[in-house]
């Protein structure tokens, strides 16, 4: 995010919704009542029993989920040097910081910024 912000000369805001407000998202949310329902009593036996119980859901309204598997090795372990760390020019927020940051691009005269939520806004 600090490359892209250096980059775009922008500075970037990033919005974080804190641990537990997926329940405040209303697809997720009331898709999950059919999901369990879906797969209620089945012994949920690999990663592809699971991943296609959660697919082959659906409601009366032919809302439907789309589910697949993701395979693709990812780096673990990955150890970020203080001289890292140093390059990234963050700025948190008064309101909840560990969410809400800002990624400071090194151009410091332009004061364009990206708010990144749902959706991308320049302000």
């Amino acid at each position: 995010m600090q490359q892209l912000a250096n980059e775009t000369q922008l500075w970037i805001s990033v919005c974080h919704f804190p641990p537990g407000t997926r329940k405040w998202n209303k697809i997720e949310h009331q898709m999950f009542a059919y999901i369990t329902q879906n797969w209620r009593g089945r012994p949920l036996t690999s990663d592809a029993v699971i991943v296609n119980l959660i697919g082959n859901t659906s409601t009366q309204t032919g809302l439907a989920i789309h589910a697949e598997l993701d395979t693709r090795p990812y780096a673990t372990g990955i150890k970020v040097t203080d001289e890292e760390w140093a390059a990234v020019q963050i700025e948190r927020d008064a309101f909840h910081g560990e969410w809400n940051y800002t990624h400071r691009s090194e151009s410091i005269g332009k004061i364009t910024k990206l708010f990144l939520r749902s959706s991308l806004a320049t302000l």
